[in-house]
């Protein structure tokens, strides 16, 4: 279907098929207080999440996530697994200011864009709360810690730009990498490059290794 505006200029209608969509998704911008059963059911469906934390000053940091690392312990509660890595941005932003958003987004099927919105903690394997938290995940070769978040605000949005991906397989390499080191080049690698941020930010890790030469 087509609209005349005058002259030569003419809008082309979405096909029906993308008008049930947008009438699907009209609450599209709500927000919510709790996660609700859709919204689990979505972040349940997506192989990818994206991790936002920033200081009161210094840079802001966004971190993409893979792996089945992450879960939903309640409908305000929800956690993520945290992998060895080249940096401990997450780690060091919770340590000065608590607040976090996670953001889901479909690249598949149906448009949407979900963001969590709370504040977060750092879970160390030396923490008392590692081993009852540690329990809901499977323990990847690297892990460093968790990042459990008490969620005050669900919201979504339409996602209608996004473009289409297609999933095709995780990535091992950092798997692979974190098996290869060992656990005593791992400790070293964290004492390194986990210890504090860009900004110089002590993180958990680092505050641990400041304590007693060592992780754990």
């Amino acid at each position: 279907m087509t609209c005349s505006l005058g002259r030569a200029e003419r809008i082309i209608l979405p096909a029906k098929s993308e008008l049930t969509i947008i009438q699907e998704v009209i609450q599209m911008g709500t927000a919510y207080s709790t996660i609700l059963p859709e919204h689990e059911q979505f972040i349940r469906e997506q192989k990818l999440f994206f991790v936002g934390t920033a200081a009161q000053e210094g840079h802001v940091n966004l971190s993409p996530k893979g792996h089945d690392a992450f879960r939903i312990l309640s409908p305000n509660q929800v956690a993520y697994l945290d992998l060895t890595g080249s940096g401990n941005e997450t780690s060091a932003h919770l340590s000065a200011v608590n607040r976090i958003t996670f953001m889901f987004v479909a690249f598949e099927g149906k448009p949407l864009i979900l963001r969590l919105y709370g504040t977060g903690k750092v879970i160390l394997p030396s923490s008392p709360e590692w081993e009852d938290i540690a329990a809901h995940f499977n323990l990847y070769p690297g892990y460093r810690q968790i990042i459990v978040s008490d969620i005050d605000i669900v919201k979504t949005s339409c996602g209608f730009s996004v473009p289409y991906y297609s999933y095709e397989g995780e990535r091992d390499l950092l798997l692979k990498w974190a098996t290869n080191q060992g656990e005593e080049n791992l400790i070293d690698y964290r004492k390194r490059k986990n210890s504090e941020s860009m900004d110089g930010f002590v993180t958990p890790i680092g505050k641990e290794f400041d304590a007693d030469g060592k992780l754990g």
